[in-house]
This record gives structure tokens, C-alpha cells and sequence, in this order.
């Protein structure tokens, strides 16, 4: 695999809407219930600039998988050191790294982009997040049980965290 990390570009937003509707599917990867359009997709990554950018793991063309900074609470100076980070793999890439690749190649970038901490929500039913954050030194920081409601369903939401300033 000669996988390559670099920033989004409106060309592989097909690729992203795809990668993330899977997500959706799967019901344990996002709190979302109904599939994303290309056009809501388009609208989000617009929110996403320089200071919190998207990036994508493409292979030999193919995007394999995504990871997205977003602000903390736009507009709290004093939380303008804080990002959220979001991935998601493509399902027929699962396990074989990508995700591990996406974040430590994030982590990496946030000196630059001025980030000293990074957090994670995720859905207290997905375990493979919970490894794969834990791999990277971030911890369980908080619990909101039973918050999402998937027809009856309820999970929990994991805040996980690390500073990446030290």
C-alpha cells in the first residue's frame, strides 16, 4: 500500500459522502441516523479551513479513508487550542491501518495548525475507536450515557482526549 495523506479538495467529496453513509449504515460509527447527500457534504467541508482542515488517505486514487478537524466551540478564545477529530475508513479497508496512518499523521500536523488538544466523541458501542484512540495515548475523559437513540436503542457517548503539546 503507498498510502497519501493530504488535505481535501471538493473532488473527493463523492468519496467522503460514500465512506461516511457507511457510517451511517453501521450504527455504531456516528450518532446520524439517515444518509448525508453530496450537497450536505459540499456545505460541511466548506466549514473546514486552513486552521481545521479534512484529509484524506488516498491509495493509487482511491480514497480509503477521511479524518477532520472541527473547532471546539467556535468563537471561545480560550478554547482555540481545542479540536475535535473525526475518521472513518472506507468498510473494505478496516483494520489493515488506514485509521492508525489518519490520526498519527493529524496529530503530527497540529503543532502547525496551533492545536495543543485533541478530543474524540464517539459512540460508547464502538470498541474499535475506543482501541485505536487508546493506541494513540487519548483517554476516556468523560460519559454521556444513553444520550443517542437509534429507534429505542440506547448508547452512550466517550469523550476521549490527549494533549498533543507535550
Amino acid at each position: 500500500m503507498n498510502l497519501q495523506i493530504r488535505t481535501a479538495v471538493e473532488a473527493d467529496l463523492p468519496a467522503i459522502t460514500e465512506i461516511y453513509n457507511q457510517a451511517i449504515e453501521s450504527r455504531i460509527a456516528t450518532a446520524d441516523l439517515s444518509a448525508v447527500s453530496l450537497e450536505n457534504r459540499r456545505a460541511w467541508l466548506a466549514t473546514h479551513n486552513s486552521d481545521y482542515p479534512v484529509f484524506v488517505a488516498e491509495d493509487k486514487g482511491y480514497i480509503k479513508g477521511w479524518c477532520s478537524l472541527s473547532a471546539y466551540r467556535s468563537g471561545r478564545m480560550a478554547l482555540r487550542q481545542t479540536a475535535e477529530i473525526s475518521y472513518y475508513i472506507h468498510r473494505e479497508f478496516h483494520g489493515i491501518g488506514i485509521g492508525s496512518s489518519l490520526i498519527a499523521d493529524v496529530i503530527n500536523r497540529c503543532p502547525a495548525l496551533g492545536i495543543k488538544v485533541l478530543f474524540a466523541i464517539l459512540l460508547d458501542t464502538n470498541s474499535l475507536s475506543i482501541g485505536i484512540l487508546e493506541k494513540f495515548n487519548f483517554e476516556k475523559w468523560g460519559h454521556l450515557p444513553g444520550v443517542a437513540d437509534f429507534e429505542g436503542d440506547l448508547c452512550g457517548h466517550f469523550y476521549y482526549g490527549r494533549r498533543v503539546d507535550i
